[in-house]
């Protein structure tokens, strides 16, 4: 199984070789098995690349993201077919009920609340919006009709980092979110991509326009991941440095817990997809739980 995310940033070109990533830079030569690569994030925007390497992670399902000018992932790369048998989830994704979809966006987004309950209790934040949050998770109902992730998300926010936090303002904290979900997103739509999933059809994201409505549903609960590493380690930076960008690419090597088994984040994610579609199957069958191991963030 691939394992490796790999960052370059410094390189001339990329080409193939054999079945390796050739990495060439001042005339000298880096190979690494495509085998080996979960995950390419390429941030220099100068790399020139072969069609051909293009081809070859595309076939052996390589989540490729690539950068812009100011360091954001800006493009993925994923391949056409992820599944031989695409069309018949395709089918069995448009016969998905308003009923099922509304209750695994209400399950997803208790277990979210719950992440993001658990990371405030454990930076000792305000007793007050902790049991708040800790009673909205109770009162969510099917497709959150009571908006109960948007309020938790406004008190969670302000208090993690501060009354003036604003989010998708132009700052590092900001800068930190974006990357990192960003990241994380790829990660999970090659995963459902791979289980033959179209990522366009989602349970309560519809954006017209967007390809990733339902890499958007299975993110949430996963998301305090990214919120934890920004609160600690740029709640008090004034730029959004190189060395930032690949601790938050390191972490999505970090493990998760899932059905009460440490997991890697990888792992948890495909195991958490294949509750929801066994839930889909048949509501007898839960959809298991992701629980944050924030301490070890």
């Amino acid at each position: 199984m691939s394992w490796r995310v790999v960052y370059i940033e410094e390189s001339e070109y990329l080409s193939l070789y054999l079945d390796n990533i050739k990495i060439t830079k001042n005339d000298e030569d880096i190979l690494l098995p495509i085998s080996d690569i979960n995950t390419l994030i390429l941030d220099n925007y100068k790399i020139n690349l072969s069609v051909q390497l293009l081809n070859a992670l595309s076939k052996a399902n390589v989540n490729l993201v690539m950068c812009g000018i100011d360091h954001l992932p800006q493009t993925i790369i994923l391949p056409i077919s992820g599944h031989k048998l695409s069309f018949s989830m395709l089918k069995k994704q448009l016969e998905w009920s308003l009923e099922q979809k509304n209750f695994i966006h209400m399950m997803i987004i208790k277990n979210k609340i719950r992440n993001q309950k658990e990371l405030l209790m454990m930076f000792k934040k305000n007793t007050y919006i902790i049991e708040t949050l800790d009673r909205y998770i109770n009162e969510v109902k099917l497709g959150d009709e009571s908006n109960r992730e948007g309020l938790a998300a406004k008190m969670y926010f302000r208090e993690l980092f501060g009354e003036d936090f604003k989010r998708f303002s132009d700052d590092v904290v900001n800068s930190g979110l974006n990357y990192g979900y960003a990241v994380l997103r790829s990660q999970i739509s090659k995963i459902l991509i791979a289980k033959g999933l179209n990522t366009s059809i989602g349970f309560f994201h519809i954006g017209r326009e967007n390809e990733f409505n339902l890499s958007d549903d299975i993110i949430e609960p996963f998301r305090p991941i990214v919120d934890s590493w920004v609160y600690r380690n740029l709640s008090e930076e004034k730029l959004f440095l190189r060395e930032h960008r690949l601790n938050l690419v390191k972490l999505t090597t970090c493990n998760l817990t899932i059905d009460g088994k440490s997991q890697t984040l990888f792992n948890t994610i495909q195991i958490f997809v294949e509750s929801i579609l066994s839930n889909i199957e048949n509501p007898n069958n839960k959809i298991k739980e992701v629980k944050l191991d924030l301490n070890g963030l």
